[in-house]
């Protein structure tokens, strides 16, 4: 073969050789129209939901502390600062007429001591007077009568032979309040620094629970406008409640009011949303009168909240 010939071969090569490559960039070109669309959209932005607003979102609360709470189903609807130790004021008669009913019969007689006769206001009773503890916690609570807190306390602790302080501390820890102790029966301030009692929001609830379950017919009383009884004397006593809405809050079960320097506004509620369906609800550290606006609105939005709407 002569060198022409042989470089017409060389030159068929080429040719066929860039004839391959061109062949395959084309189907590769190809294959992006079939496979890859080049408008292809980009993929949706996520849209963030909107923020799911409940009943208790804009409540007003003066309190330092509150507490809305299922008490039929240990959930905790609203919630502010609920674990904070702070004074108790007459709230702490709850823990006493607990403490007592854990060793006392309801008829169980209750002499008023004299050294009760002596306490700070509010009192009702004179000393030697007896009553049944049902009638003495009835009015006590309804009427807060520090008097009376004094006698049911010192009745419970020499029943179980035990001082004051340590038959409190008993009835805290049998209901596991891990925030709640007091000195004395009736919350009184000790001095301008001690508080008589000290607990929680979320042990007050339980505390308020526990008592209307174990004596519902006491708990009952603190719900009117006022309670009465009469003592074994012959005695008859007629005491107003010392919390002024008790007739606004439907299903109501129990109401209890407190009231110190130290404390400053407390209130204690419990009602029914339902059949067997009780709530607690709890303000401490508010105003005098605020503790009243601020139980009434967390009533109103715990109303609304099973109502499945925002507010009333």
């Amino acid at each position: 073969m002569d060198s022409q010939q042989l470089h017409q071969l060389a030159k068929q090569k080429r040719s066929n050789r860039e004839v391959g490559i061109t062949l395959l960039i084309s189907s590769a070109i190809l294959a992006l129209f079939l496979f890859v669309p080049l408008d292809a959209p980009a993929p949706p932005t996520p849209i963030a939901a909107p923020p799911t607003t409940t009943a208790f979102d804009r409540v007003p609360i003066e309190a330092t502390a509150a507490i809305v709470y299922d008490l039929a189903t240990g959930e905790t609807l609203f919630a502010k600062n609920a674990d904070a130790q702070l004074p108790l004021a007459s709230l702490t008669k709850l823990l006493t007429v607990y403490t007592a009913l854990q060793y006392l019969a309801l008829d169980t007689p209750i002499t008023i001591p004299r050294e009760a006769t002596t306490l700070e206001a509010p009192r009702a009773f004179a000393a030697g007077q007896v009553f049944s503890l049902s009638d003495v916690a009835r009015l006590t609570l309804t009427a807060s009568l520090n008097d009376g807190a004094a006698a049911i306390l010192a009745a419970a602790a020499a029943q179980m032979d035990r001082t004051p302080e340590e038959a409190l501390a008993g009835a805290a820890a049998a209901l596991n309040l891990s925030q709640t102790y007091a000195v004395n029966g009736s919350g009184l301030d000790v001095t301008g620094m001690i508080s008589g009692g000290y607990g929680s929001a979320r042990d007050l609830a339980l505390l308020s629970g526990a008592l209307v379950e174990r004596a519902p017919t006491v708990a009952a009383a603190t719900t009117l406008p006022e309670a009465s009884a009469t003592s074994k004397g012959g005695t008859s006593f007629t005491v107003l409640n010392t919390d002024p809405i008790v007739e606004t809050i439907p299903h109501i079960l129990l109401s209890k009011t407190g009231y110190t320097n130290l404390a400053d506004g407390n209130l204690a509620l419990v009602f029914d949303v339902g059949i067997d369906h009780p709530i607690a609800v709890v303000v401490l550290g508010s105003s005098k009168t605020a503790r009243f606006t601020d139980g009434a609105a967390l009533v109103a939005a715990t109303l609304a909240h099973f109502a499945g709407v925002s507010s009333l």
